[in-house]
């Protein structure tokens, strides 16, 4: 089995937790609904980890894992800026709440999201982004997963050195994936 998330699905469901009264709403809203769309596919049992990469700073909730496919929550109450990195995948930046600027090389006025948007980095691009105040969202990335890890962790390894959240991250990834395996999905 290969993918199973659809980017247009997803948007969906991202757009209808726009606009409730909490951050906590919105993603007990999310979670419900992908659970009833994906169901044995989402958990919501994973805490929340600190995520450094391409110089940014956020957290993160994973919700799916598997070889070919995840799905977080990711965002920041302080805001952040980086680089998205370059991957073979594609993702999916479903925003609910707050704002993310983005731009590509040769972009000379910012790309601006706001809740309901959705920003997509195709496989072999890269972004500069910035979260200027706070935002979160949804995000969806397909393709090679293992591939976009060193990226994930490189700023924990060699900047920030933090064993204690690589550790977290690589073990609830792990289960995730494995138990994914187990249903026969990649």
């Amino acid at each position: 089995m290969g993918a199973i998330f659809d980017a247009k699905i997803l948007h969906a469901i991202a757009k209808n937790a726009t606009g409730l009264d909490t951050k906590d709403a919105a993603f007990a809203q999310i979670i419900e609904d992908l659970k009833d769309e994906y169901r044995g596919h989402v958990r919501d049992d994973i805490p929340w980890v600190f995520n450094n990469a391409g110089g940014a700073m956020g957290q993160l909730k994973l919700l799916h894992a598997s070889l070919s496919e995840y799905l977080i929550f990711f965002g920041t109450p302080i805001g952040t800026e980086g680089h998205s990195g370059r991957y073979a995948s594609e993702v999916w930046d479903f925003i609910i709440d707050g704002e993310v600027w983005c731009y590509e090389e040769g972009q000379f006025e910012r790309s601006v999201y706001g809740p309901g948007d959705v920003a997509y980095l195709a496989g072999g691009r890269a972004k500069g982004y910035a979260v200027p105040n706070a935002a979160f969202m949804l995000e969806y990335a397909r393709g090679s997963i293992p591939g976009m890890m060193p990226f994930g962790i490189a700023d924990a390894v060699f900047s920030t050195l933090d064993p204690p959240t690589i550790g977290k991250t690589a073990w609830y990834y792990s289960r995730l994936v494995v138990g994914e395996l187990l249903k026969g999905k990649v």
